[in-house]
């Protein structure tokens, strides 16, 4: 879990995940897939990407999440150099949190970042490419769990 204090930006505030917040994380996670990526096959039921959430996710990453009104709208997760998740409810995309995770990602991760992202997931893409990612290869999806082609995007200061 992160130790950062919060940053608040109008009404929506990004600050560090903890415990009480996996479910709503995961509900998140679930809506945003769902709704980003209805073509892709889940490698996990619900239930398994709750338990993931509450016992790797939140513990074990640089978690934050963005809060509005007391309700978490987005999720995002760093690992060494990675952006291991960025998810935002589906109703609250389009309103800056994306760019401001990004922000927060890069003032965590100085020396750069990575993240993986499925090649049907063209408004991410240009999303990532908006923001100085650049696609640095491309794979077929066998070595993911949903088996979808995907690119691993790359951004340097």
């Amino acid at each position: 879990m992160a130790s950062s204090a919060a940053v608040t930006e109008g009404q929506v505030l990004l600050r560090p995940a903890g415990p009480s917040d996996a479910a709503a994380v995961a509900e998140v996670w679930l809506r945003s897939f769902d709704t980003a990526l209805p073509t892709v096959r889940r490698a996990h039921s619900d239930e398994d990407v709750r338990d993931w959430v509450r016992d790797v996710l939140v513990p074990r990453y640089d978690t934050w999440v963005a809060e509005a009104d007391g309700v978490v709208v987005g999720v995002l997760a760093l690992a060494d150099g990675w952006i291991e998740q960025l998810y935002l409810d589906p109703a609250w995309r389009g309103q800056g949190i994306g760019d401001r995770f990004v922000a927060l990602a890069r003032s965590r991760q100085h020396s750069g970042l990575q993240l993986w992202t499925f090649q049907v997931n063209e408004p991410a893409q240009r999303f990532y490419e908006r923001h100085g990612f650049v696609a640095v290869e491309r794979t077929d999806g066998s070595g993911n769990e949903e088996r979808e082609p995907d690119v691993r995007y790359v951004w340097r200061p």
